[in-house]
């Protein structure tokens, strides 16, 4: 399978994917049921590589509501929410929809320039890493 190039303003860009989801907290993800549906929180990998082309790096994401936030800072506390993903219920499709749709605004050149914009939705399992 080739890889999925488009016609950006600069010339051919490479395009993000979503390859599959996998939480280490949740052994079930589509039928994944909270205890309190309005209160949880947990850690989701988002497996994303280049469309049309084999490989994928992992991408952290804390999915939660609210509610969970409130709980775990504080009503008063600032939080910067960074590579977090916010709810008002579990819905795992609709949480696929958000991730491919956040997956449209990420191509580039190469890899390298795709990731990077990747990385603003989830911690880059690269992260910092430089040779």
């Amino acid at each position: 399978m080739a890889v999925k190039w488009s016609f950006g303003y600069y010339g051919l860009t490479m395009e993000a994917k979503l390859k599959r989801l996998h939480s280490p907290n949740v052994y079930n993800l589509e039928d994944y049921q909270p205890d309190v549906q309005d209160k949880f929180g947990f850690l989701l990998q988002a497996m994303i590589g280049p469309a049309g082309e084999e490989g994928e790096e992992s991408f952290d994401i804390e999915v939660c509501t609210p509610s969970w936030i409130e709980k775990r800072h504080g009503v008063d506390e600032v939080v910067i929410g960074l590579h977090c993903l916010i709810v008002r219920e579990y819905n795992y499709q609709e949480i696929v929809k958000a991730i491919e749709k956040f997956l449209q605004g990420c191509s580039g050149k190469d890899w390298s320039e795709v990731s990077k914009k990747v990385s603003r939705l989830g911690l880059w399992e690269f992260e910092g890493y430089e040779e």
